[in-house]
């Protein structure tokens, strides 16, 4: 089998993450805990919602569903050709998934982070058992289950851009958004029936994690396929998939070491991409996964604003502007959300921008929606996060 080179790296990554054409695709994948509902504090069996999503058949929408290692659920949606077919179709998804649990006394639950439970490990892929055997050994044991167990978010995925200046003004528009996206969509102040002191927890949860796969790719004056595969080469080799089938965590040393060995192969970059975990991710689609999950009606508020401002040339034009100075501000977004003065005004700049541009995007239905968030949030310097803080009792609101 072909062993490869950094030069080969590169080319896969040119290739395959980045490859280019006119944007005219959109994705999104919705993940959600599973509860009792007459028992929120209950531990769901994972098995058991397995094993009654698989009697239900596929979901209508096409969307692919699968399990994260806590036991929560994933529904991504196939590539369809406009926002408003991605809406028809993942909304018949949810409701299908909904309607599945509902008989046996389960909901979907949209939060970042549970608020009530704790970690409980129930994957039975050995993916999952060396990813946590991973964080286990470079010190992130409780950050590391708690992300892989108790965190749920809404994933948006565009294209790339039709050429290399389109490309990179979309990677770099990606990450400037981050914040802001972050900000208006907390919703995840409270863990194990506590508040936190941040309106993202799920945030803070994957900033302490191992930064060599869960930072920022994005490098300023460097291509973004440069930035990936330099990043790819530094980040340590979480799993190793032996040929007598094994499954190897933690091997102990970085891509690029692995690579100056002549041992990896094709198939093992491939496999070391999918253990990256960046705020933006390339897989062919910029995919940003840094928007906390959200309450059933409003998972696709987020959809449509981070699409309308990646893909309307007026829209990316205002965006562009109204997050520059705010393009940093990670730490505040967590913490202060729409409490923080500057990510609120490029908030509501976006919000507004994303609004006019849905009906160029053939997504007008969408637009009351979108318009009811902006009136009921981030207009007013709010965001789901607050709502769950007012929920709380006096005695469950003592830090």
């Amino acid at each position: 089998m072909t062993r490869l080179t950094v030069d080969g790296v590169y080319q896969y990554i040119c290739g395959v993450c980045f490859k280019k054409g006119p944007p005219g695709t959109v994705g999104a994948e919705t993940e959600w805990l599973v509860r009792a509902v007459d028992d929120p504090a209950a531990r769901v069996d994972a098995s058991g919602v397995r094993a009654l999503v698989a009697a239900a058949g596929a979901p209508p929408g096409g969307s692919a569903v699968t399990y994260e290692p806590g036991g929560q659920v994933e529904l991504s949606s196939k590539p369809f050709p406009s926002l408003g077919e991605l809406h028809t179709a993942l909304s018949r998804d949810v409701t299908f998934l909904r309607e599945t649990l509902a008989p046996a006394g389960l909901a979907l639950a949209g939060y970042g982070v549970d608020p009530v439970r704790g970690p409980a490990f129930q994957a039975e892929h050995p993916r999952y058992h060396c990813m946590r055997d991973y964080f286990v050994a470079g010190g992130f044991e409780d950050a590391g289950l708690t992300m892989m167990c108790t965190t749920a978010s809404v994933q948006v995925c565009v294209d790339i851009g039709a050429d290399a200046a389109d490309a990179a003004r979309r990677w770099r528009l990606a990450h400037a958004l981050g914040p802001v996206l972050v900000a208006a969509f907390a919703n995840s102040p409270v863990r194990r029936g506590r508040r936190t002191g941040l309106r993202s927890t799920r945030q803070s949860v994957w900033n302490a994690l191992d930064p060599s796969r869960t930072g920022s790719v994005l490098r300023d004056g460097e291509a973004p396929e440069e930035s990936w595969t330099r990043y790819a080469l530094d980040a340590r080799v979480m799993v190793v998939h032996t040929d007598a089938g094994d499954w190897v965590a933690d091997p102990g040393m970085t891509f690029g070491e692995w690579l100056a060995k002549g041992e990896p192969t094709l198939d093992d970059l491939v496999y070391h991409l999918s253990t990256l975990f960046p705020p933006v991710r390339p897989r062919g689609w910029l995919e940003l996964r840094m928007i906390d999950a959200l309450p059933v009606r409003y998972w696709p508020v987020p959809v449509a604003v981070a699409t309308a401002l990646l893909d309307d040339p007026v829209a990316s034009a205002v965006a562009e502007a109204a997050v520059e100075p705010v393009r940093e501000r990670w730490e505040q977004a967590a913490r202060d959300a729409l409490g923080d003065a500057p990510l609120a005004a490029a908030a509501r700049t976006c919000l507004a921008a994303a609004l006019d541009a849905l009906p160029r995007l053939g997504a007008d239905a969408l637009r009351p929606l979108v318009a009811e968030y902006a009136d009921r949030y981030v207009d007013r310097g709010r965001c789901p996060a607050d709502d769950a803080l007012g929920a709380l009792t006096p005695r469950e609101a003592v830090s």
